[in-house]
């Protein structure tokens, strides 16, 4: 079954396609959000960085959101996978997962990426909850504590001056031969940072909270709090890609300034464009697109009533 036509579909219901949705409502647009409801961030206990809402829960963030979408009945939320988008003309036909159609004039992709975490022993059970990517989300709280840094790439060396700004208690765990120059090592000395090379044999914890790191020479290394350098993150969607959008950079979807595909009317906005936007930046994406889009549409109506 295909219902009428939508001004807007919103595939994803994180801070960026519900600011989208939510400004493209207010403006009186018929929208559609299809969210699969499976958060990257639903490890996390709380989400920080957002003016506000420091804090926050990622679960009540989202709760507080629909809640102020509810009121306008030109938004919708359904809970659903997309599994297929095509443009017929002009118009986007997409599918999901209950075997539902949906057709509209333009198409927001908020999807994000997710994660997928190294096999380390033990990192499951601390990801999220003592163990972090971001700095600037969880760096406050790991302030001052015996932090553990595991990493062993192109990125190692500027990642680890970025989390010896918030504590210089630090160890760096590369599990495997350090990718690191002399002069960097050097510099790690220079610092009281400590190297440890020996592949990691398990991350110890109790619930969530991580206690000691583990490698294979038996040596044992207390940890309180940990950054994870790469989460192996991967698109949670790769309908863009089966349409023939490109990849920038960064690893996100290739976008112009205005968040716009090469494809007409198909916008990605939020982490599958950036890679990792944090909770406010991805909000103010979306606002910024769905007040573009309605400016677009109200042009495309003006110039359809004068051609009838």
């Amino acid at each position: 079954m295909t219902e009428s036509m939508l001004d807007c579909i919103v595939i994803g219901g994180g801070a960026a396609g519900l600011s989208a949705a939510l400004v493209l409502g207010r403006s009186r647009r018929s929208t559609l959000i299809i969210d699969e409801n499976q958060p990257r961030n639903r490890v996390t206990r709380a989400s920080h960085g957002f003016l506000s809402r420091d804090g926050i829960k990622p679960e009540e963030f989202k709760e507080l959101s629909l809640e102020q979408l509810w009121k306008y009945p030109t938004i919708r939320y359904e809970q659903d996978r997309v599994v297929d988008v095509v443009k017929i003309n002009s118009i986007f036909q997409v599918t999901t997962n209950e075997k539902k159609r949906y057709r509209s004039k333009k198409v927001i992709f908020a999807t994000g990426m997710k994660d997928v975490l190294p096999p380390m022993k033990g990192l499951k059970e601390v990801y999220g909850s003592s163990v972090f990517p971001c700095p600037y989300c969880d760096g406050w709280e790991r302030r001052d504590k015996k932090v553990a840094l595991f990493g062993n790439d192109d990125w190692l060396m500027p990642y680890l001056k970025m989390i010896y700004h918030w504590s210089k208690d630090l160890i760096v765990f590369t599990n495997g031969k350090a990718q690191l120059t002399e002069s960097e090592r050097e510099d790690l000395i220079g610092h009281g940072v400590q190297l440890v090379e020996s592949p990691i044999v398990e991350l110890q914890s109790t619930d969530g909270q991580l206690e000691r790191v583990v490698v294979e020479t038996g040596e044992s290394f207390e940890r309180s709090d940990g950054f994870l350098l790469d989460t192996g993150q991967t698109h949670a969607s790769d309908i863009p890609f089966s349409l023939g959008v490109e990849l920038n950079e960064m690893g996100g979807y290739k976008v112009d300034d205005k968040s716009e595909t090469d494809i007409k009317g198909l916008y990605i906005i939020g982490d599958a464009k950036n890679g990792f936007s944090g909770l406010i930046m991805a909000a103010s994406e979306g606002y910024e697109l769905g007040a573009t889009l309605n400016g677009e549409m109200v042009m495309e109506d003006l110039e359809n009533q004068k051609r009838s």
